[in-house]
């Protein structure tokens, strides 16, 4: 006998599943089981040969990559004999539905989409989306293979989407979901421009006019803690959430959609203890970080950013901060303080063991080019280079902050502690950024060679 495959939605997912909205928001933080729901809503329409499907993600990739929505759909769909056709990202039912997968990497992506009938349409991450985007595929959401057209959608919080805006009768003032109000539907129309809300049609037909045509619309909040599958398969999943940095910990883990980086939020000087020289070992990696800057200041009244540099040592999984200091020289003096600075830290390393590196950010285009040729000739003789930047300056201090949080970060005491807690405490409403810059550029360039180092020995012949 045929061994029999049982997939069932858990709880919350029921609970989204099951809603009559003509337009549904699933999620609201990670593990919640949200790409998973989407998938599954389609299904019941299989039987209809003229019923079709289109999910969409932001950009291709996001479709394709590893665990992503077509490799999730592969473990899915076949039990319900579908064919895939993986050239165009699509699944073919035996009644002749089809499911489609697309992203929409540019907002003018929608009109490729005109003339389109979508019964069903679902969003994956629809934060990624913009509003116009939405409301524009919106309109291609229409049927007339008889099953009403709808959409379903899932998303991360992001305070700054126009999501955070459209569900905030469903969130409280401290940015959480609540509870009660989950599944609640609610009746909405856009009326130049603006979403206008009623508890009825009924209300907003009255309040603008009998031709309105109002949506129904529910949000449906989950969180990891609703996906005990997810636990039970992946437990590591909730202690990489737990792993996360404050702001980042609250969106993805606890469901937060008010949470922004703010002053103490991406860091705060309460998780920096301050150790004397005796306590750091002379052991382990150092790496200074220099971020330069592009000016000097001239007039008064002048803001330029900083010429900023600071130096981390790590010993086992610990990061001792041992210097920190920002300038505004001419180029010429900077140059001689770059060297200078080189030459005195690897004197205070001699006879130690601790391996020496200095790093700097590679600025965009040949003119970086040059400069990061101009500063290796500089420092010839040592462990020295440029590094090209990938993300945004708040996205790379992100690891620096997680371990900071859980105590894995201190700092050598000196006169310059109060000036680099100040300023790391601020980010991001300080207005300059140039010592965060420069210690998330240690930090990572120090936790990239660690690995490394790990691998080679780990395959050493010798």
């Amino acid at each position: 006998m045929a061994e029999i495959t049982e997939i069932r939605p858990q709880p919350k997912q029921i609970q989204f599943l099951s809603t009559s909205a003509d337009v549904a928001f699933y999620g609201g933080s990670a593990g919640g089981g949200k790409s998973w729901s989407l998938l599954m809503e389609p299904l019941r329409h299989i039987a209809n040969g003229r019923f079709g499907a289109v999910i969409f993600r932001r950009t291709y990739p996001q479709v394709t990559n590893e665990g992503g929505l077509w490799d999730q759909s592969t473990r899915l769909y076949p039990y319900a004999g579908a064919k895939p056709k993986q050239g165009d990202l699509t699944w073919v039912f035996p009644s002749g539905a089809k499911f489609k997968f697309a992203h929409l990497q540019h907002e003018t992506s929608v009109l490729d989409w005109q003339g389109s009938e979508i019964p069903y349409m679902g969003f994956d991450e629809l934060t990624h989306f913009t509003e116009k985007q939405f409301f524009y595929m919106l309109s291609r959401n229409r049927s007339t293979c008889g099953i009403r057209p709808y959409v379903r959608a899932g998303m991360n919080p992001d305070a700054d989407s126009w999501v955070s805006k459209f569900i905030e009768w469903w969130i409280d003032d401290n940015g959480f979901a609540i509870s009660e109000r989950g599944g609640v539907i609610r009746w909405f129309i856009r009326h130049d421009g603006v979403i206008r809300w009623g508890d009825t049609p009924e209300e907003l037909k009255q309040q603008y006019g009998d031709d309105v045509l109002p949506k129904s619309f529910t949000f449906v909040p989950a969180t990891i803690h609703d996906n005990q599958q997810l636990l039970r398969v992946d437990p590591g999943y909730l202690a990489n959430l737990q792993a996360l940095s404050l702001v980042e910990r609250q969106r993805l883990l606890d469901g937060n959609w008010k949470v922004r980086p703010e002053a103490g939020k991406v860091f705060n000087r309460d998780w920096f203890e301050i150790v004397d020289a005796h306590q750091i070992p002379k052991d382990g990696v150092e790496c200074r970080s220099f971020d330069f800057a592009a000016s000097v200041k001239e007039l008064e009244g002048d803001d330029p950013d900083y010429t900023a540099d600071v130096k981390i040592r790590k010993f086992n999984n610990t990061y001792y901060i041992m210097d920190c200091r920002q300038v505004r020289k001419a180029p010429a003096d900077i140059d001689n303080l770059v060297k200078q600075t080189v030459k005195n830290d690897v004197a205070l390393i001699h006879n130690t063991p601790i391996r020496y590196m200095v790093r700097w950010e590679i600025e965009p285009g040949s003119a970086g080019l040059r400069e990061n040729w101009r500063l290796s000739t500089l420092l010839d003789g040592y462990d020295c280079g440029g590094v090209r930047p990938t993300g945004d300056k708040l996205t790379r201090a992100k690891p620096l902050a997680a371990q900071a949080e859980v105590g894995n970060v201190k700092l050598l005491r000196g006169a310059w502690n109060e000036e680099f807690l100040t300023h790391m405490h601020h980010q991001p409403d300080w207005t300059h950024d140039d010592i965060m810059d420069a210690a998330s550029g240690a930090y990572n360039e120090l936790s990239d060679v660690i690995a490394d180092g790990l691998l080679e020995s780990a395959f050493s012949w010798n």
